[in-house]
């Protein structure tokens, strides 16, 4: 750990990884937090774009921690890439379980798209064990077509770090004209996956729903109904595979875009009410 800074009342700092990748973390501290909540970003984004959800939770009374994933933001190294197929999970127990110990509650999870597949995927392996955890567009399952998939299975053997474009559609992250400005002309945000990553995505969406019964611990599930990024119809899937559970919560909007937290009003005062209304109902707001 390294670096310690603060900026506009973020705390800034590097947590070294398992490969000794030092990756960089964005705390919110909050000085009577009487809990916490871990954010997982998605696919060529980073932390710094989850200041706004950030601080709706810092309001509330939570600390607030988000991470750049590796290949991502300001953490180093190549743009998309993965060392090892599992380097995403590791991270993750690694962040979260330094934040745990710092916090007087076990710290909640919430990913979204990618960072929601990562998140997921954590939790069913028992990498982590949060009180609850919430799912915004997770990257359940793709657009993509079946020969894309078995081809990214066989690159990820060959040329695993071959940079390639992502193909994801800034202009359908949302209705909000100025979140798409915003997202195009971030220097920190990419378009870039490797086939590695990409094996990874596809293989983890689809264990995850088929070990959508595991789910042990409240959860939530917020769902874009016209997700151009990635295919709502996972979601559904895992909503009922997890449904003997009792433990899933499961909310549709659907007409809204990927990016449930930065869509244009009222939806997204909308979306975030049924957050609030959630955490409330589990006894998890402080």
């Amino acid at each position: 750990m390294s670096h310690p800074g603060t900026v506009h009342g973020e705390t800034t700092q590097h947590l070294t990884m398992a490969d000794g990748l030092s990756v960089f973390v964005r705390d919110w501290p909050h000085p009577q937090a009487r809990d916490a909540v871990l954010i997982v970003h998605g696919l060529g984004e980073h932390s710094g774009r989850y200041r706004q959800l950030a601080q709706w939770f810092h309001a509330r009374g939570y600390a607030v921690r988000c991470y750049d994933q590796r290949g991502h933001g300001e953490t180093v190294g190549q743009r998309g890439a993965l060392r090892h197929t599992d380097d995403l999970l590791e991270d993750l127990a690694i962040v979260y379980n330094d934040y745990a110990v710092q916090q007087p509650r076990t710290p909640l999870l919430l990913g979204h798209s990618m960072g929601g597949l990562v998140a997921v995927r954590a939790v069913l392996d028992g990498l982590v064990t949060p009180d609850a955890l919430m799912l915004s567009s997770p990257a359940l399952r793709s657009h993509e077509s079946v020969w894309l998939v078995r081809l990214a299975k066989l690159l990820a053997r060959l040329l695993p770090n071959l940079p390639l474009r992502s193909g994801l559609r800034s202009d359908k992250l949302s209705h909000d004209v100025e979140v798409v400005a915003a997202y195009r002309d971030d220097p920190l945000r990419h378009n870039c996956v490797t086939p590695r990553l990409a094996d990874f995505i596809f293989r983890a969406g689809a264990s995850s729903i088929a070990d959508a019964s595991k789910l042990s611990m409240p959860a939530l599930l917020l769902v874009a109904g016209s997700d151009a990024l990635v295919d709502p119809a996972g979601s559904r899937d895992f909503a009922a595979g997890a449904s003997p559970t009792q433990r899933l919560t499961t909310r549709f909007f659907d007409t809204l875009y990927h990016e449930l937290f930065n869509e244009a009003e009222p939806a997204r005062t909308q979306v975030l009410k049924q957050l609030g209304d959630w955490l409330q109902r589990r006894g998890l707001a402080p």
